[in-house]
Protein backbone atom coordinates (compact mmCIF):
# COMPACT_ATOMS: atom_id res chain seq x y z
CA UNK A 1 0.00 0.00 0.00
CA UNK A 2 2.90 2.59 0.30
CA UNK A 3 3.08 3.09 -3.40
CA UNK A 4 -0.89 3.62 -3.96
CA UNK A 5 -1.86 7.28 -4.36
CA UNK A 6 -5.44 8.01 -2.79
CA UNK A 7 -7.22 11.36 -3.61
CA UNK A 8 -10.45 12.29 -2.24
CA UNK A 9 -12.47 14.75 -0.50
CA UNK A 10 -14.54 14.47 2.79
CA UNK A 11 -17.87 16.02 3.90
CA UNK A 12 -16.02 19.40 4.50
CA UNK A 13 -12.89 19.12 3.19
CA UNK A 14 -12.05 19.40 -0.19
CA UNK A 15 -9.83 17.10 -2.63
CA UNK A 16 -6.43 15.88 -1.49
CA UNK A 17 -4.16 13.17 -1.21
CA UNK A 18 -5.26 10.68 1.36
CA UNK A 19 -2.07 8.49 0.61
CA UNK A 20 0.81 10.04 -2.07
CA UNK A 21 2.12 6.67 -3.29
CA UNK A 22 5.98 7.87 -1.14
CA UNK A 23 6.38 10.50 -3.45
CA UNK A 24 7.04 14.25 -1.62
CA UNK A 25 4.70 15.29 -4.91
CA UNK A 26 1.97 13.12 -5.95
CA UNK A 27 0.48 15.44 -8.28
CA UNK A 28 2.41 14.61 -11.27
CA UNK A 29 1.97 11.02 -11.24
CA UNK A 30 -1.89 11.57 -10.35
CA UNK A 31 -2.24 13.92 -13.52
CA UNK A 32 -0.14 11.54 -16.14
CA UNK A 33 -2.56 8.94 -14.81
CA UNK A 34 -6.05 10.74 -14.70
CA UNK A 35 -5.03 12.49 -18.17
CA UNK A 36 -8.49 12.78 -20.42
CA UNK A 37 -10.57 11.50 -17.22
CA UNK A 38 -11.08 14.66 -16.10
CA UNK A 39 -14.76 14.14 -16.50
CA UNK A 40 -15.92 10.70 -15.79
CA UNK A 41 -17.37 9.61 -12.95
CA UNK A 42 -16.37 6.30 -13.05
CA UNK A 43 -13.06 5.32 -14.91
CA UNK A 44 -10.42 2.44 -15.13
CA UNK A 45 -7.69 2.78 -17.33
CA UNK A 46 -4.35 1.70 -17.22
CA UNK A 47 -0.89 3.86 -18.41
CA UNK A 48 1.70 1.37 -18.33
CA UNK A 49 2.50 -0.30 -15.50
CA UNK A 50 -0.40 1.84 -13.60
CA UNK A 51 -4.18 1.65 -13.02
CA UNK A 52 -5.73 4.69 -12.89
CA UNK A 53 -9.50 3.81 -10.76
CA UNK A 54 -12.19 6.34 -9.80
CA UNK A 55 -15.07 5.23 -8.55
CA UNK A 56 -18.09 6.77 -6.31
CA UNK A 57 -18.15 6.32 -2.60
CA UNK A 58 -19.83 2.43 -1.95
CA UNK A 59 -21.43 3.69 0.56
CA UNK A 60 -22.77 7.01 -1.14
CA UNK A 61 -21.16 8.78 1.54
CA UNK A 62 -21.68 12.66 -0.08
CA UNK A 63 -19.79 16.17 0.64
CA UNK A 64 -21.46 19.31 2.02
CA UNK A 65 -22.83 20.17 -1.11
CA UNK A 66 -24.83 16.60 -1.45
CA UNK A 67 -22.50 15.32 -4.13
CA UNK A 68 -21.58 11.79 -4.29
CA UNK A 69 -17.77 11.44 -2.75
CA UNK A 70 -15.20 10.30 -5.58
CA UNK A 71 -12.26 8.54 -4.83
CA UNK A 72 -9.38 8.12 -7.07
CA UNK A 73 -6.64 5.84 -7.01
CA UNK A 74 -3.31 5.69 -8.85
CA UNK A 75 -2.75 1.53 -8.48
CA UNK A 76 0.86 0.42 -8.95
CA UNK A 77 2.35 -3.06 -9.51
CA UNK A 78 2.01 -5.79 -8.65
CA UNK A 79 -1.72 -4.70 -7.63
CA UNK A 80 -2.38 -3.03 -10.72
CA UNK A 81 -2.30 -6.85 -12.41
CA UNK A 82 -5.72 -7.49 -10.36
CA UNK A 83 -7.28 -4.57 -11.64
CA UNK A 84 -8.62 -4.58 -15.33
CA UNK A 85 -12.70 -3.20 -14.18
CA UNK A 86 -14.01 -0.29 -11.87
CA UNK A 87 -15.15 -3.86 -9.76
CA UNK A 88 -12.22 -5.09 -9.67
CA UNK A 89 -11.09 -2.06 -7.74
CA UNK A 90 -13.57 -2.29 -5.43
CA UNK A 91 -12.77 -5.96 -4.83
CA UNK A 92 -9.01 -4.70 -4.62
CA UNK A 93 -8.92 -1.57 -3.72
CA UNK A 94 -11.55 -0.88 -1.26
CA UNK A 95 -11.13 -3.16 1.07
CA UNK A 96 -7.67 -1.99 2.08
CA UNK A 97 -8.73 1.44 3.00
CA UNK A 98 -12.68 1.60 3.75
CA UNK A 99 -12.12 1.26 7.49
CA UNK A 100 -9.38 4.08 7.19
CA UNK A 101 -11.83 6.44 5.38
CA UNK A 102 -14.83 5.97 7.71
CA UNK A 103 -12.75 7.08 10.33
CA UNK A 104 -11.84 10.19 8.71
CA UNK A 105 -14.44 11.80 6.22
CA UNK A 106 -17.06 13.20 8.79
CA UNK A 107 -13.71 14.97 10.22
CA UNK A 108 -14.17 19.11 10.02
CA UNK A 109 -10.27 18.95 9.05
CA UNK A 110 -8.39 17.10 6.32
CA UNK A 111 -6.22 14.16 7.98
CA UNK A 112 -2.52 14.34 7.02
CA UNK A 113 -1.31 11.23 4.96
CA UNK A 114 0.40 10.24 7.85
CA UNK A 115 -2.49 10.25 9.92
CA UNK A 116 -3.97 7.83 7.58
CA UNK A 117 -1.16 5.68 7.44
CA UNK A 118 -1.21 5.47 10.90
CA UNK A 119 -5.03 3.95 10.64
CA UNK A 120 -3.86 1.55 7.67
CA UNK A 121 -1.23 0.15 10.28
CA UNK A 122 -3.76 0.14 13.13
CA UNK A 123 -6.59 -2.06 11.08
CA UNK A 124 -3.86 -4.36 9.46
CA UNK A 125 -3.96 -2.72 6.01
CA UNK A 126 -0.38 -1.85 5.42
Amino acid sequence: MVNLIWATRGRSWGFRFLLDGGSADPLHAYERAFAGLENELVACHRRGSQVALRLPDPNSRMDAARRIIPHDFVVPLPIANRIYTVDDGLTEIWPLISHAYAQVWDRERPPSVAEIRAVLAAGGQV
